[in-house]
Order: C-alpha cells, then structure tokens, then sequence
C-alpha cells in the first residue's frame, strides 16, 4: 500500500500507557515518524526512527516519556507512550517519504496515514 496505516490509539487517564503501531508505506526507504495534532493546533513531530540503522529522534516534549522502535523485519514501528499527559491528547499519524527539511516539519513527507486518536483525561 501507498499510504502508512496506524492503529493501537485509545482513552486512558493522566499517568497511563499506550503503543501504537505503524505499518509503513510499501516500499518506505528509510524513515518513518510519527506526528501528532492537537486540537486547534498545528501538526507536531513526535518521534522518528530510521528503519535501516535504528537511529531515533524525539520531540523535547516528549523525551523519556516515549519510545519509537521498529521490528527486526521492519514491516512495523512502533510509538511506545508512557506517563501520558493530557497534553498529548490529540491524533497520531505516521508519516513516511521525507524528502526534504527538518524531520519534524510535516511539508517534507509525501505519504500519510489516516491517524489514530490519543485521549488523554487527567
């Protein structure tokens, strides 16, 4: 398939977990990242994972909090969140096809999934 294909969002309350998971795009080459919209804001990078080596980056909001890994086949990435704030509340997408920018800037990817919403109550 053309377009990333995310699951695994969901309600939980202040202090909880969830993972969500990312079948990427067919034929992603390298990156793949997820991002997240909160409402009436702008769309944000969360995480990214480089599918060849393994090399992560985070958004400084975040760090310590999630983590983005990928399976030994690569055919899955995942968005590991701990600790959950109401502030990460909104809807996830993975976004694969960088090619151009910053890694957190979501002008620089073709291809995108649908996305998956995160609610989080305190």
């Amino acid at each position: 398939q053309v377009q990333p294909v995310e699951s695994g969002g969901g309600s939980v309350q202040a202090g909880g977990s969830l993972r969500l998971a990312c079948v990427p795009s067919t034929g992603t080459d390298d990156y793949v990242t997820w991002f997240r919209q909160p409402p009436e804001k702008k769309r944000e990078g969360v995480a990214t994972i480089s599918t060849t080596w393994g090399i992560t980056y985070y958004a400084e909001s975040v760090l310590g909090r999630f983590t983005i890994s990928r399976d030994n086949a690569k055919t899955m990435v995942y968005l590991q969140m701990g600790n959950l704030k109401p502030e990460d509340t909104g809807m996830y997408y993975c976004a694969t096809g960088w090619h151009s920018g910053r890694w957190q800037d979501p002008m620089g990817y073709n291809f995108w999934g649908q996305g998956t919403q995160v609610t989080v109550s305190s």
